[in-house]
């Protein structure tokens, strides 16, 4: 999990609650995008630990592999 898409998340949901009360659609448009750049960047940050993780996993079993 990245803190910076939790952060570009809850800016997100910020900007388009204010575009709603002030009825500002481009606001409430650019709420929407950071939202899912948010979504998008932790999804990001969660594969590149799963990758990270499966290459540890692979290398460790070379590794042992090599040593027999």
């Amino acid at each position: 999990m990245t803190t910076s898409g939790k952060t570009d998340q809850i800016k997100g949901r910020v900007k388009q609650a204010a575009g709603v009360l002030t009825g500002d659609k481009r606001l409430e448009r650019e709420g929407k995008l950071d939202r899912a750049v948010g979504n998008v960047k932790e999804k990001a940050g969660e594969l590149a630990d799963d990758v990270e993780e499966t290459t540890e996993k692979v290398v460790d079993k070379l590794k042992a592999a090599i040593k027999r």
